[in-house]
């Protein structure tokens, strides 16, 4: 048996995370502001285990979203996006019937594999996880499987394994590759944002982390 199998123990999902089931969020949005700027786009893919024990991404959900009301849009962030706002082809759906999308998927996925409940995986995760809440508030949507506040940050991660904060950047440090061409779509940041996750933490499991106490001088 080698060091790395011993390394990696095939540790079910519930047990790895204190039974939160890590799941990769990332929202196109009408500006920064999550009080005031609409929801346009969502997109989710858990992670799943393989037969080995490894990280990898599970499906992807996704909706596109028609602005809700009372919300606003700048026209600055459309020009990055590209979003084309009650285009017939976008297949926008309101905010409810989006998050319902997302959500059923991942309580399905936490159910699956015995977590509790999921913990929001995004880069920059915190602008995710608000636009995310104020969707929720703005339904009063009762069943969000998401912590309320908890995530994991793969800018955090990536500044760590590859001295890189920009998905992009660390993407490509990642050896994922990146185009420019499907970028802020989020179908295709959530992709690469998943296998970027799944790239460091099966490295970190990897390395054998050292004993709790150790390491601390």
């Amino acid at each position: 048996m080698t060091a790395t199998q011993l390394s990696i123990p095939r540790v079910p999902m519930a047990e790895r995370f204190r039974g939160y089931l890590p799941v990769v969020v990332d929202v196109e949005t009408g500006g920064f502001d999550w009080n005031k700027h609409a929801l346009l786009e969502i997109a989710a893919i858990p992670i799943e285990l393989d037969a080995a024990g490894h990280y990898v991404p599970g499906d992807v959900a996704h909706a596109h979203i028609a602005p809700a009301p009372g919300t606003s849009i700048d026209p600055k962030s459309l020009e990055v996006t590209g979003i084309k706002i009650g285009h017939p082809l976008r297949g926008e759906v309101d905010e409810r019937s989006g998050l319902d999308a997302i959500f059923a998927p991942v309580r399905a996925a936490v159910k699956k594999h015995g977590c509790q409940r999921a913990i929001l995986v995004g880069h920059n995760a915190h602008f995710d996880l608000n636009f995310l809440n104020a969707a929720v508030a703005r339904v009063q949507h009762k069943r969000n499987p998401f912590h309320p506040f908890s995530v994991f940050d793969t800018v955090t991660m990536a500044g760590l394994a590859y001295g890189q904060t920009v998905l992009a950047r660390a993407a490509m440090a990642a050896g994922l590759g990146w185009d420019p061409n499907e970028a802020h779509s989020a179908v295709y940041d959530t992709q690469q944002t998943a296998k970027l996750f799944c790239a460091i933490a099966n490295n970190w499991r990897t390395q054998a982390p050292l004993p709790p106490g150790e390491g601390l001088g």
